[in-house]
């Protein structure tokens, strides 16, 4: 299902570059061990897309954040949905998706949906942690799960539901010269959301980073933020 509005086409608002991206050091894998095991006080900037921000969302989800440990600029895994899903078709996303009635918790939610989606193993992540639960415009409660991963792991992804898979770095991800807020007014009311355009060299096609992805992203950059 596509979107019912082109994002790119949201005018975008200033002001977020004002803030400090995370340092490199804090992006290494034992500050981010240490982050999780310690956590500041701190609050998600986004806990959903104000369409059912106020609403309960019955249908819990969760994705997985991997953060893959190169020595020197980790990254982060995302992945581009096939054009013929029926929801988010094309979008740019977490490998996760719905809980089974098996899944024992969150974390063996994202493990095997990361699995099946784009052939990482459970046995090659390394959990560190967990964010905010994010309520999604399609009536998702979703758990993003945060895990560590060695470069050079072989994936596969399923043809299905995954077109493509590629890495942003984490420091990119994490700069907020790089976030972009738009706002819109659908059905007379306002939606914000965050956007994160990422174009890896002039040779490639932009990864319009968007929507539910880019929320926990930003919510990410204000948790290793926070002082």
């Amino acid at each position: 299902m596509l979107p019912i509005f082109d994002p790119r086409m949201i005018p975008i608002e200033a002001g977020l570059d004002e803030l400090a991206p995370v340092g490199r050091d804090a992006l290494m894998p034992e500050a981010l061990r240490g982050r999780f095991r310690a956590p500041p006080q701190w609050q998600p900037e986004m806990r959903g897309d104000q369409a059912r921000a106020t609403q309960a969302a019955t249908r819990p989800a969760s994705v997985l954040i991997a953060v893959v440990t190169h020595a020197d600029s980790p990254t982060v895994l995302l992945t581009q949905r096939t054009a013929h899903l029926k929801h988010h078709s094309g979008q740019i996303a977490f490998p996760g998706g719905s809980a089974e009635e098996h899944d024992d918790g969150a974390v063996a939610t994202a493990l095997r949906e990361a699995h099946e989606e784009i052939g990482l193993g459970p046995e090659k992540v390394e959990i560190i942690g967990s964010m905010p639960e994010y309520h999604t415009v399609t009536g998702y409660l979703v758990t993003p799960v945060v895990g560590l991963v060695a470069p050079g792991i072989a994936l596969l992804p399923d043809p299905a539901e995954v077109a493509e898979i590629f890495e942003v770095p984490l420091g990119f991800l994490m700069d907020p010269r790089n976030h972009q807020r738009r706002r819109i007014v659908l059905d007379a009311a306002e939606r914000t959301f965050f956007s994160m355009p990422y174009q890896p060299s002039a040779e490639r096609d932009e990864y319009f980073i968007w929507g539910a992805t880019a929320a926990m992203l930003r919510n990410l950059y204000r948790f290793l933020s926070a002082a």
